[in-house]
């Protein structure tokens, strides 16, 4: 048996949102000392292209998981992967540049997903006078003022020069300690965000644990794949654990299935635990701009539009009218628990890097 590292008390996930090269990866770097651009290609480039993830540990238990999403729009479906499990939002804007397309884009997907809280770090303030900064604020206030983040601080920093970073993580940390639990006692469910092979291991998935507890020798089922799985290995922020619980980020060594057998959107969870289907009931909620919106929602029962991916499960999906409302005919198998929100996208979304709108599967289209 390993020897497991302390669970710490509290865990709360935090994701960063915010247009293309306004400080998302370097304002992390900055609070974690962790370069969230782990790739060749991001290196060479000097953008985010995939997720990257970090932590910061408080006191008194409280662990900060964060998750760095690219900015461009040619990435938006590696954002999406995300901000499914996300309990707070950190929108990043260059006081430079103020409000950006990206920054509207990723606002309305928080918006959509009913993520509760967040707040705003205002960067790049070396490169602009004190007058432009209040007014970029005032910018931002009201663009905030009908969502989520109405009355949410605001703090300017620069990472040049390490104003406002004090400040900004004080205010992190507590807005996170005002988070609610997840509770360990339901159904453990870890979507799959990184797939990847160690040697002498084999296949290592990692996610955050959604829900519940998973332990070593645990046996699992990857959805909805149906592959029997054996925990061989957890690890969390790179220390094994023996035991992982709600609202970590986890890497899981899974013994008996193999690296090509998995894809990111997969869901570990106990054997028999989901039921992978083709068809969702689920409400939809359209965005005020949306575009095409009567064809996301036709009046004859088998009319098909297309929609996009999936925020966990990625697949492709058709909408007609249900008996009970909107049903998601999905081209691909796939698992989604009760009450799960999922970003649908049509074909002139994924051109134009619009957003159409959200759906809730399931039972919490009876519960509002």
């Amino acid at each position: 048996m390993m020897d497991g590292a302390r669970v710490p008390a509290k865990h709360v996930v935090v994701g960063t949102a915010g247009h293309i090269d306004h400080g998302k990866t370097s304002l992390v770097k900055a609070l974690t000392g962790t370069d969230t651009d782990r790739l060749p290609e991001e290196k060479a480039r000097g953008i985010t292209i995939d997720l990257g993830f970090a932590f910061l540990e408080e006191p008194d238990g409280l662990t900060i998981e964060i998750v760095d999403v690219p900015g461009h729009e040619r990435f938006v479906k590696n954002m999406l992967a995300g901000v499914g499990g996300i309990d707070l939002a950190l929108l990043v804007i260059a006081a430079d540049e103020g409000v950006m397309p990206q920054t509207r884009e990723h606002l309305a997907i928080c918006q959509l997903l009913r993520i509760k809280a967040g707040m705003v770090a205002l960067t790049k303030t070396d490169l602009v006078e004190p007058d432009w900064i209040e007014l970029v604020k005032d910018d931002v206030t009201r663009l905030l003022a009908d969502t989520f983040f109405a009355g949410c601080p605001i703090v300017p920093i620069s990472v040049k020069t390490g104003q406002g970073l004090p400040e900004l993580r004080r205010t992190l940390a507590e807005l996170a300690a005002r988070v609610p639990e997840r509770g360990t006692d339901q159904t453990a469910r870890l979507p799959i965000d990184r797939v990847f092979t160690v040697k002498g291991f084999g296949t290592v998935v990692t996610g955050t644990l959604m829900a519940g507890r998973l332990g070593v020798d645990d046996r699992t089922e990857v959805f909805p794949r149906g592959l029997q799985a054996k925990i061989r290995g957890l690890q969390v922020h790179g220390r094994p654990v023996e035991a992982a619980q709600a609202g970590q980020r986890t890497a899981v060594n899974l013994q008996g299935v193999e690296r090509a057998s998995l894809e990111r959107g997969d869901v570990v969870a106990p054997p028999g635990a989901l039921l992978p289907t083709l068809l969702i009931d689920a409400s939809l909620e359209l965005l005020a701009d949306a575009r095409r919106a009567r064809g996301l929602a036709p009046e004859r029962a088998g009319d098909r539009a297309e929609l996009g991916e999936q925020v966990v499960e990625a697949a492709a999906l058709g909408l007609a009218r249900g008996a009970h409302g909107p049903q998601c005919d999905a081209a691909l198998s796939c698992s989604i628990g009760c009450g799960s929100r999922a970003l649908v996208r049509s074909s002139a979304a994924r051109t134009n890097s619009r957003k159409s709108g959200a759906g809730r599967s399931g039972r919490d289209l009876n519960s509002g």
